[in-house]
This record gives C-alpha cells, structure tokens and sequence, in this order.
C-alpha cells in the first residue's frame, strides 16, 4: 500500500504513474490525510500531521478491519520510491535496484530537495482528486 500526499501535484502525479504501470495490481493507495493514513501513521509512532513523504507499507492487508497485520513496516522517502519502483519492474525495477545503490544519506538528500518544493514545482490540490470509476477499487480511503 502506497500512502502519500492526498492534495500535492507531484504525489498525484506519482499515484497516477503507479497506477499505469502496475501490471500486476499489487499497489493499492490511500491519503496520509484520510482516517486509515492517520490510523497507520499513529500506529507506527509517526505524526501525521507530518506530510513530507509518501510512505510503502510493507504487509498491508486490506482484508483486515484495522488495516495492517501486526508485523507490517514502513518505508518512506527514498526506501519507499525504490521499492516501488522494483515492484514495477522491468525497466523501472532496474532503476529502482541502481538508485538502492546509492547511499541512503544521499539517496534521502535527493528526496528532500524535491520534498521541500514540491507544492511549488508541481501544485497543490484544495481537495485531494478523485480517480477515475476503473480505479476507484485501488483506493482504500474512498
């Protein structure tokens, strides 16, 4: 599950790049603004008020009321970006398998840059966009 940004341009734009190129439907969204964002956040000890990167959880299971199994963990910033991208695989997972290379301080220092101007580069949303009808079922917070 990919928790992210409900109201910035780039995190949709993300969400919608996910979207395209998960063939094998294994990613499933929610906003971290939205009650089941704020429950997993709170569960693992993270503010979420605290909007400045999109996390991965690893173990979510939609079948489960309270959302994630006990041993679900997060990834965020950079850790979160390359496991999506290897879960796309293809070229993607190559990419995403290289950028792991990279040192995390540095990998992370490169996420920041673009996290701290994203609202400005790329928009922001008033209201967190609804998708499409075809994707709706992908969304857990709707």
């Amino acid at each position: 599950m990919l928790l992210y940004d409900g109201v910035c341009g780039l995190c949709n734009r993300t969400v919608q790049f996910v979207v395209k190129r998960d063939q094998s439907d294994v990613f499933r969204f929610a906003a971290l603004q939205s009650a089941l964002g704020r429950r997993i956040l709170e569960k693992h000890g993270i503010n979420p008020a605290d909007l400045d990167t999109f996390y991965v959880v690893v173990g979510f299971d939609a079948s489960l009321p309270e959302g994630p199994a006990q041993n679900a963990r997060l990834l965020a910033r950079s850790d979160a970006v390359s496991f999506v991208l290897r879960e796309l695989g293809g070229a993607w997972g190559f990419f995403g398998g290289l950028f792991m290379m990279l040192p995390r301080f540095v990998r992370d220092g490169m996420y920041n840059l673009v996290a701290r101007s994203r609202y400005r580069l790329f928009g922001r949303y008033e209201e967190c966009p609804v998708p499409s009808a075809a994707d709706r079922k992908r969304f857990l917070d709707l």
